[in-house]
């Protein structure tokens, strides 16, 4: 190809923008996702009108998500202020 075109970097940057990009949104989702699972918010005719959690595994699976969005966004701003 061409010598002004880094293909290794530009692979990097690709896989990176998209795991970055998409993917911590997508596990975020994933974790709201499992949060509500398990709920009966629905159902009628029951005297409890709110939904504190759905399961306990689905609330743990939620944690975990979460827990990795953060841990990605942290990582993100230690390497921003490392770098500077």
């Amino acid at each position: 190809m061409n010598s002004w075109i880094n293909l290794s970097a530009l692979w990097r940057i690709v896989v990176v923008g998209l795991l970055a990009g998409a993917g911590l949104p997508a596990i975020f989702a994933f974790g709201l996702r499992a949060l509500a699972s398990g709920s009966d918010a629905a159902v009628a005719g029951t005297d409890e009108d709110r939904v504190i959690g759905g399961s306990r595994a689905g609330m743990a699976l939620a944690g975990f998500c979460f827990a990795v969005v953060l841990a990605g966004i942290g990582y993100g701003i230690y390497f921003i202020v490392k770098a500077s």
